[in-house]
C-alpha cells in the first residue's frame, strides 16, 4: 500500500470520525493524491466535494496523515515480529485491530528489545520458572512460595548468578511479574484511562530556587494542584515553562490506591501467600514502572492538547491580522518615529515602491528643528501628492502624531498609526536586504509601516508569524505544528484574497496554491525580463509553471486592466468556455456581462450545468461577474485614538478610551489605548454576560470603546474593562477564584468563571494574566 492511496483505504474512517459523507471524502482523498491544494480544491472543486469548506478538507487531509502515520508503525511493528519469529496469529489479529499508536506500542511492549532491567537479570539468574509457577499456582491455598523458592537459591560467585536467599528469588520472580504486569496492554490502557480522567496536574517551586527572584514570575505556581483534565492550555503552558526554565517542580499523578487496587483486581487470584506475592508484585509494577511510563504519556497528551488549543488561538489571531483592510493603493507618507534619533521617513507610490526617504527632528527637539521639520512634511504632501500618512505605533508614536496635527495637514489625507510589531524583524531580515540593498535598517522599517498601512497580507508574510506578537505561548508549542498550521493559515488567506501577479513579491506569490519559492522567484524573473503579464495563459511560459502548478495558480492570480476581464477575477480558466457561451447566448461580449447587471439577470444557470460544472461553480462565476477580483477584506475605515492621551501617567481608572484589540487570548484581550502600552482586558471584563471564550467576542484588529480600571505606573501595566458599567470601587479583596492550592488542598467548588465585584481580586486576576503574556 503506497503513501498516495493510503489515505482513501480510510475514507470510511475518516467519513465516520469527522461526520461527512463518504463520497465526499473519498473526493477530497483523491483530490489530495494528485497534489491538488486545499484552498483550490475548496474554490474550484465542490461539486466533487459537496462544496465543503478549507476547515473540513485540512481536517480530511491531517486525519488521513495520521492514519498513514498509524499504518506505517503498524508495519514496522510487524516485519519486527516476523524477522524474530515472534509473530502468532493471534497477536497479528490483535495488532491489525489496533486503532492508536498507544494501543500499537501496548501489544509490542513485551516484544521490544530490551535494555537491561531488574527482570531480564532475574531471568539470567534462571528465576523466570519460579515467576511462572506463582502466577500458576495463586489459587491453591496450601501452595507454598517459599518452599518453591528454596530450590532456586544459588551461591555462586559471579554476582550475576547468585541468588543467595530465598527471599532473593521470590524478589527476583515478582520483578519479572512486576515486568508483565507493566507490559499488559489492556492494565496499561486501563491505568491511562485513570490518568485523563483522575489525574491532578501539580507544581512547586524547586528549594534551590527559594529567594531567587527571577522565580518570582511563577509565584502563582509555587504550591499549585488542578485536575489536569480542566487546567487551560495557558496555565499548563506557563507551567511547563517554568519547569524548563528550572524554577518549578511539575508532576501529573493519580491516586496511587486507586491504581494498585485496579491491577490487584486485574491479576490476583486467591487469598493465600502465594497470591500476595502477585499482590507484591503488582504494588510495585505501578510504583517502579507504570506510574512513570504513564505519567510521561499524560503529560505529552497534555501538552499535545495544550498545543492544539494555543495554536488555534495564534492562527486564529494571525487570520484576523492578515484579513485586515488595506488602505489600498495610495501614495503614502510613512514615518517610523524616534527622539534622539529623529524621525524616518518614506515615500511610497501607489504600487508601493519607494520614491524618497530622509530624517526628520520632529519630537524631544529644538524648536528651529521642529518647523525644518514641519516645512518638509508640508513640501512633501505638495509635491509627492501624498493621499496617506502611516505613523509607527512605537516609541514617539503618539508624539509624532501630535506633531503631524501642526503641520495644517489637508482634511482628506488620514493620518493613521500603524502596529509595527515585528516591523524590526523584517528590517534586518534577508528579504529586507534583497529589496533595499543601498538601505539601512531604519528606512526599511518606514516602508514597512507605509506598506502594512496599504495591503497588511503583502507586506506581513515577509515576517515570521511568531515575531508578530498576536499569539499564546507560542515559542512554547510544538515547532512543527505551529508551522504548519501557520503555513496553511497563511496560504488560505492569500488565496482568499487573490494575488496580483503584475506587482506581487515572491513570498506572497510563494504562498499561492501551485507554487512554491522557486516558481514565484521564476515568475519573478520572467516579469522582469518581458515585461508585465497580459494574459494568464503567458504564465504557462514560466519555467517550472507547468500544467499542473497552472491548474493549481491561475484562479488565484490577477492580471488588472487584462483585455479578457476574466483575468482579473477569481474565475478559472478552465470556465472561460462557460462565460464565453453565456454572452454568446445574450449576444454581447464578456466584458458587456461584467458591465451590465441587467445582462447577468438574464443568465439561467440551470442551461450550463454539465458534470463537470455544477450550480455552486456558475453561481461564483456569475457573483465574479459582478465584481471581477473583488476584494474580500472589509472596508478600510480610519481610526484615532483619544487627543492628549499618550502616555500611562495620562491614564486614570474611569476614563473611557477607544482602541483597537491587538493580541486575543484565553485569558483575555491586550488593547492598543495609544500609550505605548498595551492595556488589558481580562476576560471577566469583556461583557456584561458570561463569556467562555474571548475570541467568541472579540478579534485582532477590533475597534472597541475601553474603559481604564487600573494603571500600575511602577510596572507599567494597564487594566481595562469593555463591560457598559464596569464596578470602579475599590472593595476589602474576595478569595481570588484562580488563587493556587497546595497538592494536598482539596478543591474547591468554583463557578465556571463569575465575574467578581472585588476590584482587588480583578486586580490579582490581571496580574496573573499579564504574567501569562
Amino acid at each position: 500500500m503506497t503513501s498516495d492511496n493510503i489515505a482513501a483505504s480510510f475514507v470510511s474512517q475518516i467519513a465516520a470520525e469527522l461526520k461527512l459523507p463518504v463520497r465526499n471524502v473519498a473526493a477530497v482523498a483523491a483530490l489530495l493524491s494528485e497534489g491538488a491544494t486545499v484552498p483550490f480544491i475548496a474554490r474550484y472543486r465542490k461539486e466533487a466535494t459537496g462544496s465543503l469548506d478549507e476547515v473540513a478538507i485540512t481536517a480530511i487531509r491531517d486525519r488521513a496523515a495520521q492514519l498513514v502515520e498509524l499504518e506505517s508503525r503498524r508495519a514496522a511493528i510487524l516485519k519486527s515480529l516476523e524477522e524474530r519469529n515472534l509473530l502468532t496469529d493471534s497477536l497479528r489479529a490483535q495488532i491489525q485491530e489496533a486503532t492508536t499508536v498507544n494501543t500499537l506500542e501496548d501489544l509490542f511492549a513485551p516484544f521490544r528489545p530490551k535494555r537491561r532491567t531488574r527482570a531480564t537479570m532475574a531471568k539470567d539468574r534462571g528465576l523466570e520458572p519460579l515467576a511462572d509457577w506463582l502466577t500458576a499456582n495463586q489459587t491453591n491455598a496450601t501452595a507454598d512460595p517459599v518452599a518453591q523458592a528454596a530450590a532456586f537459591v544459588v551461591a555462586s560467585e559471579d554476582k550475576d548468578k547468585a541468588v543467595p536467599t530465598v527471599e532473593d528469588a521470590l524478589a527476583g520472580a515478582r520483578d519479572i511479574i512486576a515486568e508483565r504486569i507493566s507490559e499488559d496492554a489492556q492494565a496499561r490502557q486501563q491505568i491511562r484511562e485513570l490518568f485523563a480522567k483522575d489525574a491532578l496536574i501539580s507544581s512547586k517551586l524547586l528549594m534551590s530556587k527559594e529567594g531567587d527572584p527571577e522565580a518570582a514570575k511563577y509565584r502563582d505556581y509555587f504550591a499549585w494542584s488542578e485536575p489536569l483534565a480542566k487546567i487551560p492550555s495557558h496555565r499548563l503552558l506557563a507551567i511547563r515553562r517554568g519547569e524548563t526554565e528550572g524554577f518549578l517542580l511539575m508532576r501529573v499523578q493519580i491516586d496511587e490506591t486507586h491504581a494498585t487496587e485496579l491491577l490487584r483486581r486485574r491479576f490476583v487470584q486467591g487469598a493465600g501467600s502465594v497470591a500476595k506475592q502477585i499482590q507484591l508484585a503488582c504494588d510495585d509494577s505501578y510504583k517502579r514502572l507504570l506510574s512513570s511510563s504513564l505519567e510521561t504519556e499524560a503529560r505529552i497528551a497534555s501538552k499535545t492538547r495544550a498545543d492544539k488549543e494555543a495554536i488555534a488561538v495564534f492562527i486564529e489571531n494571525i487570520r484576523q491580522l492578515l484579513m485586515a483592510a488595506p488602505l489600498g493603493q495610495k501614495r503614502v507618507l510613512a514615518i517610523d518615529p524616534g527622539f534622539r534619533t529623529g524621525c524616518k521617513i518614506a515615500v511610497l507610490d501607489a504600487q508601493g515602491k519607494l520614491l524618497y526617504d530622509d530624517v526628520i527632528y520632529a519630537t524631544a527637539a529644538a524648536e528651529f528643528q521642529v518647523q525644518q521639520a514641519r516645512e518638509k512634511i508640508a513640501a512633501i504632501i505638495n509635491k509627492l501628492q501624498i493621499q496617506a500618512i502611516a505613523i509607527g505605533n512605537g516609541t514617539a508614536g503618539r508624539e509624532t502624531e501630535t506633531f503631524l496635527r501642526t503641520c495644517a495637514i489637508p482634511k482628506t489625507i488620514p493620518v493613521v498609526m500603524v502596529n509595527e510589531s515585528g516591523a524590526s524583524i523584517y528590517s534586518a531580515s534577508e528579504v529586507a536586504r534583497e529589496e533595499f540593498p543601498d538601505k539601512d535598517i531604519t528606512v526599511r522599517g518606514a516602508v514597512s509601516i507605509g506598506r502594512r498601512l496599504m495591503d497588511p497580507l503583502a507586506e506581513l508574510v515577509k515576517i515570521d508569524p511568531k515575531s508578530i506578537g498576536v499569539g499564546q505561548y507560542q515559542h512554547d508549542v510544538d515547532a512543527l505544528a505551529l508551522k504548519r498550521a501557520l503555513d496553511d493559515t497563511v496560504a488560505s488567506c492569500v488565496n482568499h484574497v487573490g494575488v496580483e501577479v503584475n506587482t506581487a513579491s515572491r513570498q506572497l506569490l510563494s504562498y499561492v496554491s501551485g507554487l512554491n519559492a522557486t516558481i514565484a522567484e521564476n515568475l519573478i524573473q520572467y516579469r522582469n525580463l518581458n515585461g508585465p503579464f497580459q494574459t494568464r495563459q503567458q504564465l504557462k511560459d514560466v519555467p517550472r509553471l507547468g500544467d499542473k502548478a497552472f491548474e493549481q495558480a491561475a484562479g488565484f492570480l490577477r492580471i488588472r486592466d487584462a483585455a479578457n476581464p476574466l483575468d482579473a477575477s477569481a474565475v478559472h480558466p478552465e470556465s472561460y468556455p462557460v462565460v464565453t457561451q453565456m454572452a454568446r447566448d445574450l449576444n454581447c461580449t464578456v466584458a458587456d456581462l461584467v458591465r451590465d447587471a441587467a445582462l447577468r439577470s438574464r443568465i439561467d444557470l440551470n442551461k450550463y450545468v454539465t458534470p463537470a460544472i455544477g450550480l455552486p461553480t456558475l453561481q461564483d462565476i456569475l457573483a465574479e461577474l459582478a465584481k471581477p477580483g473583488r476584494d474580500p477584506r472589509e472596508k478600510f475605515e480610519t481610526f484615532n485614538f483619544a487627543e492628549g492621551i499618550s502616555k500611562p501617567s495620562d491614564l486614570k481608572p474611569g476614563q473611557k478610551l477607544p482602541g483597537i484589540v491587538t493580541n486575543v487570548t484565553a485569558f483575555g484581550a491586550f488593547v492598543d489605548i495609544g500609550v505605548h502600552q498595551d492595556g488589558l482586558v481580562h476576560i471577566s471584563q469583556i461583557a456584561d454576560q458570561f463569556v467562555k471564550n474571548p475570541a467568541e467576542v472579540l478579534k485582532v484588529g477590533q475597534k472597541v470603546n475601553a474603559t481604564v480600571l487600573e494603571v500600575d505606573l511602577t510596572r507599567n501595566r494597564i487594566a481595562l474593562s469593555l463591560k457598559s458599567r464596569p464596578d470602579l470601587t475599590p472593595r476589602a479583596q474576595n478569595q481570588n477564584p484562580n488563587t493556587p492550592r497546595t497538592p494536598n488542598q482539596p478543591r474547591q467548588n468554583q463557578p465556571a468563571q463569575k465575574p467578581s465585584n472585588s476590584f482587588g481580586s480583578l486586580a490579582s486576576a490581571l496580574d496573573d494574566a499579564f504574567r501569562k503574556s
